[in-house]
């Protein structure tokens, strides 16, 4: 098995097509499959399968194509860090940043401070979900993310930044905290149970024994701020998302109390995949920009909030 059988392998799986993958290898379709015809004798398995929508891996063909991907990586990342060696750092790598999260806040410092410091880095950041970076890192395909939640995830290792408290969102009469067993019966707009804050919301409400009315699922701030402004509803979020939300109406965001919730941002890596020095040195720049952040406790003391700090 070498690399280069590896790598043709690796790409057919990613497009899902011989022909497509054979253009973008710059290789006749024929000598790849030649080259994948010698892979499978070479493990003694079928590893590909034709179907009407392209190519498929086989179940023995989905497990190779794992290794493939953290080989390959560890190759790439070998090279990068011999070439540091003769010079300043250089290379891809990639950083998730959950939306609607503080990590917002690092996006526009974290390229700045990298094109100052390591201008031979090239940075490739993802605004997405939790639970996509975890698997993209999980996969050997991203290298760093910033997200919520901290959890024992097998293959993954959660570096804590720092915590936001959670606030209820949307037109209301009084800028008072608000305990969790007044919200019953309250319409609310919140992301899916997969969602880390969702599921801290379900957890907390299910404890203190309040019914919680959902009455539509929604991922985007974009929606979720119109149906706010439109009356359909509240939601419940982070203060930096509900900051977001609310802008010019500081009156709609109500601390939660009895019991607070907070939602912890935390910097994700693989736990088992080494990081190259390029990745090093941003995951450094992170951790140095998220320690800049003021603490996510509650929105500012001029927000209208009467009990924020």
């Amino acid at each position: 098995m070498n690399f280069t059988r590896l790598r043709y392998f690796a790409k057919i799986v990613d497009v899902g097509s011989m022909t497509q993958a054979a253009d973008l290898l710059n290789i006749a379709q024929p000598a790849l499959s030649q080259q994948i015809a010698t892979l499978e004798a070479e493990v003694r398995q079928q590893l590909l399968v034709r179907t009407k929508r392209g190519v498929s891996p086989t179940v023995a063909g989905k497990t190779l194509y794992r290794h493939a991907q953290l080989i390959l990586r560890q190759c790439e990342q070998a090279r990068m860090d011999m070439a540091a060696e003769g010079g300043g750092l250089s290379g891809p790598v990639s950083v998730g940043l959950a939306p609607g999260t503080a990590a917002a806040a690092l996006g526009l410092p974290l390229i700045r401070t990298v094109r100052t410091r390591h201008p031979g880095i090239v940075l490739y950041l993802n605004e997405n979900y939790g639970t996509a970076l975890s698997e993209l890192i999980m996969s050997g395909r991203m290298d760093l993310a910033v997200l919520y939640g901290i959890r024992s995830v097998h293959g993954l290792t959660f570096l804590p930044l720092l915590e936001e408290e959670l606030f209820l969102v949307g037109p209301s009469a009084s800028v008072e905290p608000i305990a969790v067993a007044d919200m019953e019966g309250a319409e609310l707009f919140l992301p899916r149970p997969y969602n880390v804050v969702r599921r801290l919301v379900d957890e907390t409400f299910a404890r203190a024994g309040v019914g919680l009315h959902v009455v539509a699922e929604v991922e985007s701030a974009i929606t979720l701020k119109a149906v706010v402004e439109d009356g359909l509803g509240m939601t419940i979020l982070p203060a930096s998302m509900a900051r977001e939300i609310a802008a010019g109406r500081p009156t709609w965001c109500r601390r939660i109390v009895r019991p607070s919730m907070t939602a912890r941002l935390t910097l994700c890596q693989s736990d088992h995949l080494p990081l190259s020095e390029p990745a090093e040195a941003v995951k450094a720049i992170l951790l140095e920009l998220a320690a800049g952040l003021p603490e996510r406790g509650g929105l500012p003391a001029d927000s209208g909030d009467p009990g924020a700090p």
